[in-house]
């Protein structure tokens, strides 16, 4: 097998995967895990930052990333408000609102699927030139990732003041 088919066949099950377990967390009773969510936190903003540097190289780029970051951290804090919580004795649970986590994987997945149909072919015949780097820059897909990564950051943030303010009250009571 030539590696061009071995990466594929390696890959697509892992991605797979990581969509289920995505979309797995925008449907039903979700615990609050405090050092889960800091820990996507702190990843989703390494890679924002990553993204910010490789923006220094085309402004535009770094535009579709400040674009789609506010607009993500606004659609966090309006999912937010749609959010469920429950307290079950000492534990605090979420219930987050599915249509908005599975809106934003399916615009994700959407320009992937996208980029990937549309520029396969160029990049197949890049390879040869080392082209790569010219077909891999494009402002709405980091606007797409800016929009994902802002709701996820200001999503999990809510979560955890939530989570804090509860946390308070039980020891207040107590």
């Amino acid at each position: 097998m030539s590696p061009n088919v071995i990466v594929p066949v390696v890959v697509a099950p892992l991605i797979v995967w990581r969509l289920y377990m995505r979309l797995r967390r925008n449907f039903g009773r979700q615990p609050i895990r405090p050092k889960r969510m800091w820990t996507r936190v702190a990843i989703l903003s390494g890679v924002i930052v990553l993204f910010a540097l490789d923006g220094l190289r085309g402004p535009l780029l770094a535009e579709g990333l400040v674009v789609g970051l506010l607009g993500g951290v606004v659609l966090g804090i309006v999912a937010l408000r749609f959010t469920h919580f429950e307290i079950d004795g000492t534990n605090d649970y979420y219930t987050p609102h599915p249509w908005i986590g599975l809106g934003l994987t399916a615009l994700l997945l959407a320009r992937l699927l996208y980029r990937f149909m549309a520029l396969y072919p160029l990049m197949t015949h890049a390879a040869a030139a080392g082209g790569y780097a010219a077909y891999q820059r494009s402002p709405l897909t980091m606007a797409i990732f800016g929009l994902l990564f802002g709701y996820y950051i200001a999503y999990y943030a809510g979560l955890l003041i939530h989570h804090r303010r509860v946390l308070a009250g039980l020891r207040a009571k107590a």
